[in-house]
């Protein structure tokens, strides 16, 4: 069967076109790294950190299978946040090694640039499932209400609402996610799936900022995602939820060498209008 071309292609040089030797470079050279920040993230909670720009950070399953959703803002200018809709388009729906994360407008460059996972030879599966999904979003206390007519706090979006409010952001704030070790797809009914997730202790997601970044991951109340939390067969999944660990390491300078933040978008944001003459 013929394959479809992707919509946005990469032109040698261009801007969807990555350098994987110096992604590579920094990834593969760990004498060439300083652990310079560690925490473990608890069962259905968030927490938000910072990343700077030029340095890695790690997302590991410590004890066990747990999916994770994860928040990332520009930590100078936090208007400036992933693009979940474009990233699917620039890159893929299910992200991993060398795809970037790209922001909303009118910034639209990439935020950070994958450069590990030790679930990138999972592939598709015989469901058509795959890992580290951005189909589909952070479950919500809005959408539980509503299916169940229950209150529940600590759904992934309350969980980074919580965990940003240091930063002075809000509930507005919270955006559409990656979700990092999520195994899902669209069934034969174009309807979306999830299945359990096949990460286990020491699995890792790796990736490095392209500018200084504020991030922030809620430990899923759905744990593995083995048990459904709607539906049929439905009930509390709190046996299958494990922590999160995040690590982030600052690279030697060397190993930047050629490397620069990207600017943000040339278009020079007129959307056809004329400025006034005393504007010039």
């Amino acid at each position: 069967m013929a394959t479809t071309s992707a919509a946005y292609q990469a032109t040698k040089g261009g801007p969807l076109d990555v350098d994987k030797a110096f992604y590579d470079r920094v990834s593969r050279t760990p004498e060439g790294r300083e652990l310079v920040d560690s925490f473990i993230i608890p069962i259905r909670s968030g927490r938000a950190w910072e990343v700077p720009a030029g340095h890695l950070c790690r997302v590991v399953t410590v004890d066990g299978p747990q999916v994770g959703d994860f928040n990332v803002w520009n930590l100078n200018d936090p208007r400036e946040r992933l693009w979940a809709a474009r990233t699917r388009q620039l890159q893929r729906a299910h992200v991993s090694t060398y795809d970037r994360l790209w922001s909303n407008l009118p910034f639209l460059r990439p935020l950070l640039t994958i450069t590990d996972d030790t679930l990138a030879a999972y592939g598709t599966d015989a469901e058509g499932g795959r890992v580290h999904d951005l189909l589909g979003t952070r479950c919500d206390p809005y959408v539980n209400r509503m299916l169940t007519g229950e209150d529940f706090d600590f759904h992934c979006h309350s969980n980074l609402v919580r965990a940003v409010l240091p930063y002075g952001l809000t509930e507005f704030d919270v955006h559409d996610v990656l979700n990092v070790f999520q195994c899902t797809g669209l069934n034969e009914h174009d309807q979306y799936f999830m299945k359990d997730c096949p990460a286990r202790p020491g699995d890792h997601f790796e990736f490095f900022a392209e500018l200084d970044l504020l991030c922030a991951l809620s430990t899923c109340p759905g744990g593995d995602l083995s048990v459904p939390m709607w539906g049929p067969g439905a009930h509390d999944p709190i046996e299958v939820c494990n922590p999160i660990g995040i690590e982030v390491y600052k690279v030697e300078p060397e190993l930047l060498q050629g490397w620069s933040s990207p600017e943000r978008a040339a278009y020079r944001n007129l959307h056809g209008m004329v400025r006034p003459q005393w504007q010039s």
